[in-house]
């Protein structure tokens, strides 16, 4: 799985496709304030289609061939490497950048290439009415923001009314996006919401962690990636901030975003969407890719929060290619019946298990009208003295009651100034 740069991407398109063969495209950054989540992801996701590739032959007798392209989170270069990539025959992008993701809908839409953003991009994307290509289950980050409200409101008895929370988020359209649904959370809950912007990349916070000493939230929330995350987390240290009441959203919880702090960052919690205990599947990986030299990493990120969420990534990948050569009776799939298997996925704590991942996520399934599955997340807090995170809850449901109608009216709005008309076809 070699790296290649636009360039010569560009060269290998020009070219053309290479035939009888799986392309998936890996939008990777691993230069950079963020490369500290962006290679993580991207080792777990190539691994797996590596291991799928030895000890399958691929999925349905054809092989994955695996192109990476590094963005460096950039999303003019995430651009490029589409623009680079699509011609080889891309069955499926995962952008791992709300940025890249917002400028990629409407090219893959005209391409008719899926898009799968997990957990992350345009949240109302979960219409699949309207985005018919883009998919963000198994939640997104409406869910994320409703299930840190309810985690919190089982912390205090059922009610938050009088309280106060501040939102520290990365000042991108990443960071605002769950601004909108804690705004109506706000309005239903009586608590008081602060919002506090923190530039790219983050590595300055001091003014906003002096604001929240002044204010003295009762809570604080996090929308943070890369840098950002260990500098908020000394900084809150720093001000005695007590960490248990510190919540980050699942790209804010992996073991580098709190190791530098070390003991002091004892306590902070984290959402996660998928689990964080050892798995078969991690032995697997070990001896067919890793121990064979064959790991698209140096190895050391196996069974991290970060390496395990790509791996996760590329499991639904090849569910999803798996369900399409199903459907359509073909093992070389196109983009299009991608989208079908997309669409058609279904996954079961039977077929987690059989895959030698249980419980990696929840159950969910997808539908023309519900491209986001569960919405399901966690909450975990790191134990510094172990060096690991914690599980402290079950996956926890959204409110559904809020989330749906502003995804109704995100979506619709997008259809309008688009000239969409939704619908299954």
């Amino acid at each position: 799985m070699k790296r290649l740069t636009t360039a010569v991407l560009a060269g290998a398109v020009l070219a053309g496709p290479v035939a009888a063969d799986l392309v998936i495209p890996d939008l990777s950054y691993r230069t950079g304030p963020y490369a500290a989540g962006g290679i993580p992801f991207s080792d777990g996701y190539q691994d797996y289609f590596t291991l799928l590739n030895e000890r399958d032959g691929g999925i349905g007798g054809v092989p994955v061939r695996v192109i990476e392209c590094e963005t460096g989170y950039n999303t003019e270069k995430g651009v490029e490497c589409y623009e680079a990539t699509k011609g080889e025959g891309a069955l499926v992008y995962q952008p791992l950048s709300t940025g890249i993701t917002y400028q990629l809908i409407p090219k893959a839409a005209a391409d008719g290439i899926p898009i799968h953003t997990m957990g992350y991009g345009r949240t109302s994307a979960a219409n699949g009415e309207v985005f018919r290509n883009v998919f963000n289950y198994p939640a997104n980050y409406w869910d994320a923001a409703s299930v840190a409200v309810n985690h919190l409101l089982d912390e205090n008895g059922g009610s938050l009314d009088g309280q106060t929370i501040a939102l520290v988020y990365h000042n991108s359209a990443y960071g605002k996006e769950p601004i909108r649904t804690l705004e109506e959370l706000s309005a239903k809950h009586g608590f008081t919401l602060n919002t506090i912007a923190v530039d790219h990349p983050g590595q300055e916070q001091k003014s906003q962690w002096l604001q929240i000493r002044r204010e003295r939230p009762d809570y604080v929330l996090m929308w943070g990636w890369g840098v950002m995350n260990q500098v908020a987390i000394q900084e809150a240290a720093n001000i005695r901030f007590p960490m248990e009441n510190f919540i980050g959203n699942w790209w804010a919880g992996a073991e580098h975003d709190v190791t530098p702090a070390g003991a002091a960052a004892n306590g902070y919690k984290s959402l996660n969407m998928n689990a964080v205990e050892d798995m078969p599947i991690f032995e697997e990986i070990q001896s067919t890719v890793i121990d064979a030299g064959m790991n698209a990493g140096d190895g050391s990120n196996l069974g991290s929060v970060l390496y395990t969420r790509g791996m996760y990534a590329a499991m639904l990948a090849a569910e999803a290619i798996a369900k399409a050569q199903e459907i359509h009776g073909e093992a070389d799939i196109t983009p299009a019946m991608m989208r079908d298997g997309m669409e058609a996925l279904e996954i079961t704590e039977a077929r987690m298990a059989e895959l030698g991942m249980p419980g990696i996520g929840p159950e969910f399934t997808v539908s023309c009208s519900d491209h986001g599955g569960s919405g399901m997340g966690l909450v975990q807090q790191w134990n510094a003295e172990e060096g690991n995170w914690v599980v402290l809850t079950d996956y926890i449901a959204p409110d559904e009651e809020v989330i749906a109608p502003l995804i109704e009216a995100d979506s619709m709005a997008f259809a309008e100034e688009n000239g969409i008309t939704p619908g299954c076809e």
